[in-house]
């Protein structure tokens, strides 16, 4: 969430950014709030502290008594009676004291309410936006491939082979899952081998650095296997946890399946304090993640583009504020080089403020050409949050000079697997139905073609 300093001293800002967010908060209500709380809040400490002061009053002894010259003192060695005029000061404190907390409680609720409704503020050169047609093209790369026949979409083409069913996992599982068999197995882990040796090889990362012209760190990214699951308090930390019709929750416990692993991977560090020479932090996740996809129909319900269940390999980076978003130009580069390694065409979109997301500075995505429905469709997103998701998840850094920050956090897609495999599959057919498989993967699938 956003800093109240930060609120309180750019209102017209923040409004600015919750009308080209399109967010639904009542900012006005918020500001009512918050002037009504501050007081009340001062009120409530202040009288809090005084009520400490009485209570240490009443324990002092006043009238030192003994029982007679011979005997031991009593209880400590003194006996006496406080002074009347505190003992009735006190009560009355208390009943005041109640009251207020209970008016405090409410308004501190609301008051947090409304603020975890805030959205984060947009870069500059963040597109002001109302609809996803607003997001702006920014590169296209690669040839569309043209074939000497009609091309098949990828749900054609592994039903040639098998390899995919989804009547049988409808029976064990219901609709929108699937079981992948065969060479598409293979290819998915060969897809995931590649990557997890791209990205933790820091020759690799010093060369997309170079090659963006960028001045951070080429620490290569360490490797996680994350939980699946997720506590209410940090998901809601993370401000991941909404829409939450379209999450799952485990009946009977706290706990929620993660709909993507930066959900697991940012709020990893919960709590703790970097130090700046471990700056930055990177990881690359791979995770079976799980989301309702609800109010998804048509052509998307075919083959394997929208499952509830899918697996995901996911960059998440912690760096310092004036680092950040060369670390997310990084993971956007990231992003470029294993679609180009890979031979896929794509196009490179600037999100616009509408499409960001409400923790979002700025966002990127990259649609890969899919010639089989013969249109973009998207592959990666990559996310700059700044200070947004660490300032309730206190995720912090100790510079130099001993001062503490928050740190700032990035995720992007390295690649969901089954949008990575269509476009594959797609990209790389052959008449005959067979797939081609692109050169940087056959080592790692140990044929050319499935």
């Amino acid at each position: 969430m956003l800093s109240l300093v930060f609120i309180r001293e750019n209102p017209d800002t923040v409004r600015a950014a919750i009308k080209n967010k399109s967010v639904s908060v009542d900012f006005d209500a918020f500001l009512a709030l918050d002037k009504k709380k501050r007081p009340l809040q001062q009120q409530v400490e202040w009288l809090r502290a005084r009520r400490n002061e009485l209570s240490s009053a009443m324990k002092i002894i006043t009238t030192p008594q003994w029982n007679s010259p011979s005997s031991p003192p009593l209880s400590g060695g003194y006996m006496g009676k406080p002074n009347p005029a505190v003992i009735e000061e006190a009560k009355k404190l208390k009943e005041e004291l109640q009251t207020l907390e209970k008016e405090y409680e409410v308004i501190e609720s609301e008051h947090l309410a409304l603020l975890k409704k805030i959205p984060n503020i947009p870069t500059d050169d963040t597109p002001i936006g109302h609809s996803e047609e607003e997001n702006v093209v920014v590169k296209e790369w690669g040839k569309i491939p043209e074939f000497s026949f009609i091309p098949r979409d990828h749900a054609e083409i592994a039903a040639l082979h098998g390899w995919i069913d989804k009547e049988r996992a409808a029976s064990v599982a219901g609709s929108r899952f699937a079981y992948l068999l065969g060479d598409l197995v293979l290819l998915q882990f060969a897809l995931i081998q590649w990557t997890m040796n791209t990205l933790t090889n820091e020759t690799v990362i010093k060369k997309i650095i170079a090659d963006l012209g960028l001045n951070i760190s080429s620490k290569p990214f360490t490797p996680v296997l994350p939980p699946y699951m997720i506590r209410t308090e940090p998901y809601d930390a993370m401000d991941r946890l909404e829409p939450r019709e379209d999450r799952y929750k485990i009946e009977g416990q706290d706990l929620w399946l993660q709909g993507s692993a930066e959900h697991v991977l940012g709020s990893m560090h919960a709590n703790e304090i970097f130090t700046e020479s471990q700056m930055p932090v990177r990881y690359l996740g791979y995770a079976t993640s799980f989301r309702e996809e609800a109010g998804t129909y048509g052509k998307d319900m075919e083959g394997i583009i929208r499952m509830h269940q899918f697996d995901k390999l996911e960059m998440e980076s912690f760096a310092t504020a004036e680092t950040s978003h060369e670390e997310h130009l990084l993971f956007a580069g990231i992003q470029e080089h294993l679609m180009q390694e890979l031979g896929v065409p794509y196009r490179k979109l600037q999100k616009c403020t509408f499409d960001i997301g409400k923790p979002n500075a700025k966002g990127s995505d990259i649609e890969a050409w899919l010639p089989g429905q013969g249109q973009y469709r998207e592959t990666h997103t990559a996310d700059y949050m700044t200070d947004y998701q660490a300032r309730r998840l206190q995720t912090r850094v100790r510079r130099e000079n001993g001062e503490l920050e928050l740190i700032h956090t990035n995720d992007a897609t390295a690649f969901a697997c089954g949008r990575a495999m269509i476009a594959i599959l797609e990209n790389y057919q052959n008449e005959d139905g067979s797939v081609t498989i692109p050169e940087v993967l056959v080592p790692f699938l140990g044929k050319t073609i499935i």
